[in-house]
């Protein structure tokens, strides 16, 4: 018997899962909440790590107290995290401030500063946009800061002791050259010459990154030494998880932000900075579009009438697709893709009845779905092919909201029946670091359902993404 742990730190949860390879599948799972970002500043998403930290332990030692868990035969740790975020340590390694989160836009200024510096877009969520904010913002706090760590970072630390980093997450930065596959030394210069020190050191996507230390061990009932992965961002982590392991195979996740991404042989640049160049957590690359509002346009619109999902979600399912049904443009946080961060939600087309529940929610719904759309067109238009996609994420069990999808872009649209993909693929990874067993070898072996697009609904959706494409350029132009 062989089992794997993976966590998946996440905005709104730490969630943790044990994979068990002779069974090939997670035989147990549990999530802990993680307070709620707060925004002391227009634009400002923070959280303190050491919630992280609360939510990480809490969901473990539910994990672990599962029947099917043989905690002292676990094997290996893996570790996925939100990606961007901004965690400032210390010479003592301790947290200076709450973390910068990804959806933390109050370095907006920076960040248009950084891309006409850098010769190419670099997003306010990103990284180095933050770091420079902090120098500019808080500079007695910056004066301490010896090392620059991203929050899966942060828990690999505290699990072992080390610092270190992927090239995965480190690509999310914004002081990384995807195709060389090392930092930006001579950008992260021109921030603040003792940033370049400041990095983590890069690891290789199946190194070892550390042992999990005596007390944690002890603490758990885990095994002394129980090697940790290098780990990586939530995003290619959930790609192995939901097997886009192979070109082609793409991730639509809808969560707190929506995202498309799949696996390449290499990095992937794109000239107008709407697809990050990210890579993966395979060595490859990760080309990925995300749009900063997702599942909290579709909760706003629910918590605007006080009516259950549920009930929103069939009552909206009942209302016939029209064109002339109101446009949400919804970027109520700004927006990341295209590079917006000053823009706003727009409720445009309104009519009597169009703020009822359910047509506020199809809005919403569709509104999503819509800014997803065009990211997935403009994958299309780099000449990467689309021939499946998986749908994940809080959203993904919205029935109504995946049938939308998938006549939007129409395209058949797998349901994965497991959502806990990026805590599945740290799992995985872990697995890999310790045995060789790489990570494409596992597929999800079922689907929760497999949707297949109706194609009289094509001119419909076509005709409202032009329209949803022309009116957000015109509220908010064609670039940052």
């Amino acid at each position: 018997m062989a089992q794997y742990l993976g966590a998946d730190l996440g905005t709104q949860a730490v969630k943790v899962v044990v994979f068990d390879t002779d069974a090939n599948k997670i035989v147990a799972r549990a999530s802990a909440a993680v307070a709620a970002p707060q925004s002391p500043r227009v634009g400002a998403a923070e959280q303190s790590p050491a919630d992280w930290w609360r939510a990480f332990d809490l969901a473990l030692r539910h994990a672990l107290a599962q029947p099917e868990v043989f905690a002292g035969q676990i094997r290996a740790l893996g570790v996925a995290g939100q990606q961007h975020g901004l965690v400032a340590l210390d010479e003592r390694l301790q947290v200076l401030r709450p973390a910068k989160l990804w959806c933390d836009v109050e370095a907006a200024a920076e960040a248009r500063e950084l891309s006409a510096l850098f010769g190419r877009a670099v997003p306010a969520g990103f990284t180095a946009p933050k770091i420079l904010w902090l120098h500019r913002h808080e500079p007695e706090l910056a004066k301490r800061l010896r090392h620059v760590a991203l929050p899966h970072d942060w828990l690999n630390l505290q699990l072992g002791g080390v610092l270190a980093t992927d090239h995965g997450d480190a690509s999310g930065t914004g002081l990384y050259d995807p195709i060389s596959g090392s930092y930006e030394v001579a950008a992260a210069a021109q921030i603040h010459a003792d940033l370049p020190a400041q990095l983590l050191p890069l690891l290789p996507a199946n190194a070892s990154h550390s042992h999990l230390l005596p007390q944690w061990a002890q603490q758990y009932g885990l095994p002394q030494d129980l090697p940790i992965a290098v780990g990586s961002g939530d995003n290619m982590m959930s790609a192995l998880g939901a097997g886009a392991t192979q070109a082609g195979v793409w991730v639509v996740s809808l969560g707190t932000s929506g995202t498309i991404f799949g696996h390449t042989p290499m990095a992937v640049l794109d000239p107008s900075g709407c697809v990050a160049p990210f890579r993966d957590a395979l060595g490859g690359g990760l080309p990925l579009v995300c749009t900063q509002n997702c599942t909290t346009v579709v909760e706003e619109a629910r918590a605007a009438s006080g009516v259950s999902h549920a009930a929103l979600t069939a009552a909206a399912a009942a209302l016939t697709p029209s064109v002339d049904s109101p446009l949400f443009l919804p970027y109520l946080n700004g927006e990341r893709t295209p590079n917006w961060p000053h823009a706003s939600g727009v409720l445009f087309g309104l009519r009597s009845g169009s703020l009822l529940p359910a047509p506020l929610y199809r809005a919403a719904v569709e509104g999503a779905s819509l800014a997803l759309a065009l990211g997935l067109q403009h994958l299309q238009t780099l000449g990467l092919p689309v021939q499946k996609l998986r749908l994940v994420g809080g959203g993904a069990h919205n029935p109504f909201w995946a049938r939308v999808l998938c006549d939007l872009v129409q395209q058949p649209l797998e349901i994965c029946a497991e959502q806990e993909t990026a805590a599945l693929g740290a799992a995985l990874q872990a697995q890999w670091m310790e045995n060789g067993v790489h990570p494409s070898s596992y597929q999800p072996s079922e689907y929760g359902q497999a949707l297949q697009p109706d194609q009289g609904l094509a001119a419909l959706y076509a005709d409202k993404l032009q329209r949803f494409q022309t009116l957000s350029e015109k509220m908010f132009g064609t670039s940052s």
